[in-house]
């Protein structure tokens, strides 16, 4: 398996996959960490306790602050895990300390919606 890890971490839960990338600014709901994006593929579900497989992010830098604040309102993902590792992402991650892993393509699709997964970024594996 090959991942790049931006922020370590040990998680397990449900994988969340999106087909569209994210915008955490304009898409995400900052106090309940649901999808308000109604034009998102995941409108309407919540990004809470979820590992949050997405393609890659889009949108303002402030999309940072939204994910540092779904953490503070604890209905942020456990992990996220995307084919390309964007700067508002990777910044929002890292302030928040929710890991985020950079997947392959074989391990990104491979990754089924509702699949129970383990993310260990230290043995750089997605179980």
């Amino acid at each position: 398996m090959t991942i790049k890890v931006i922020v370590k971490g040990k998680v397990q839960g449900i994988a969340l996959v999106a087909k569209n990338p994210m915008n955490f600014l304009g898409a995400v709901d900052k106090k309940t960490g649901k999808i308000k994006d109604e034009k998102h593929d995941l409108f309407g579900k919540s990004l809470a306790e979820k590992i949050l497989v997405f393609p890659y992010g889009i949108g303002s830098s402030v999309g940072a602050y939204t994910i540092y604040s779904i953490k503070s309102n604890k209905c942020a993902p456990q992990a996220m895990i995307c084919l390309k590792a964007d700067l508002t992402t990777a910044s929002g991650c890292a302030l928040a300390n929710i890991p985020l892993v950079v997947a392959s393509k074989d391990e990104y699709y491979s990754i089924k919606d509702g699949a129970k997964i383990i993310l260990d970024t230290e043995n750089g594996k997605i179980l």
